[in-house]
């Protein structure tokens, strides 16, 4: 499926195989996670995507041919850092998640809305045994950003969660895992969400407009609401933490300083590490992470941004590459 111009329908196309070189391996996709990252690249949000574009960068696919890490047939990971310039000042202080010169999956380079894909072998990631391939592409963007979300709380014991999708409805399970306390904050309407967060373990789920039930010790900002930051902020206690998940939002509206005051931290989470990636699969399997998705052919790509964008997705949606429309 091809973004021939930004703001435009994905539309089908027959495309030549992606032939590997130097260091990328050949896979054959089997399911690729779709992330509101992909509609913010689509709905013309994020600036200058490689046009026209595949999408998509939560894949989950078998290795055919190319470089010498993996074997053919090995089951990997691809994710939404591509690769990186590995010289820069951040590269080299292991922030290569900050690279002033990255190819982002899905964006710089073609991504995984497709039957096959290339990557760079040294960003891939290995998959562990026990989630189907529907289960593990989920993991590879909304997983790895709420678990580095997770990680910026530090040991805070009461997390509000703003938003509750595909990323949310897996950092739950990691910070219950974790001995920590949910609380879900959703529109008022979406009781679906709702019920998803309480049957994952959150104890409380309500209106994101609200006030919070008790205060909190940290707050993750998954919805791309600006809005939600002054609100966060004035529900989390001194010396808490707000984390803004999402690589997009709309804009923060002015507060009042009396919100952040109080040793208040507001900051950002930007893309992701291999370091990342390696720590949530290895974890992952022992929480156990049970992802909930919603499956569509790779025809239907279009449909499952356009039932994301109107947030008709109960915990996460995912491309099924060998189903087919009936």
């Amino acid at each position: 499926m091809v973004l021939s111009a930004s703001d435009r329908p994905l539309g089908e196309r027959e495309l030549p195989d992606p032939e590997p070189a130097g260091d990328q391996v050949l896979v054959e996709v089997a399911a690729c996670g779709v992330c509101r990252t992909d509609l913010h690249i689509v709905d013309g949000e994020l600036a200058d995507p490689k046009l026209p574009l595949v999408p998509g960068h939560q894949i989950v696919g078998r290795v055919l041919r190319g470089g010498e890490r993996f074997e053919p047939g090995e089951r990997i990971g691809i994710p939404w850092l591509g690769e990186t310039c590995g010289s820069c000042r951040y590269c080299v202080s292991g922030r290569e998640n900050l690279c002033d010169a990255p190819i982002f999956t899905g964006y710089g380079c073609d991504g995984g809305y497709a039957e096959m894909a290339v990557a760079n072998e040294a960003f891939a990631l290995p998959l562990p045994d026990g989630l189907s391939d529907l289960e593990a592409a989920p993991l590879l963007c909304a997983g790895l950003i709420g678990y580095r979300a997770l990680r910026m709380t530090g040991d805070a014991e009461r997390i509000g969660l703003y938003g509750f999708g595909a990323a949310a409805h897996i950092v739950c399970q990691v910070a219950r895992h974790g001995g920590r306390r949910v609380f879900a904050f959703t529109r008022a309407c979406d009781e679906d969400a709702q019920s998803l967060a309480l049957e994952l373990g959150a104890e409380w789920a309500g209106d994101a407009a609200g006030p919070a039930p008790e205060e909190l010790d940290a707050a993750i900002l998954f919805a791309p609401v600006g809005d939600h930051v002054p609100a966060a902020l004035g529900a989390t206690a001194k010396g808490g933490t707000v984390v803004c998940a999402g690589i997009h939002m709309s804009d923060i509206p002015s507060f009042p300083y009396a919100e952040l005051w109080g040793e208040r931290t507001l900051r950002s989470v930007a893309n992701l590490t291999r370091a990342d990636g390696e720590a949530l699969l290895s974890l992952a399997p022992t929480v156990p992470v049970s992802t909930r998705v919603r499956t569509f052919p790779l025809e239907e790509a279009g449909d499952a941004l356009a039932d994301l964008r109107s947030g008709r997705i109960r915990g996460a949606a995912v491309i099924d590459v060998e189903r087919r429309s009936v």
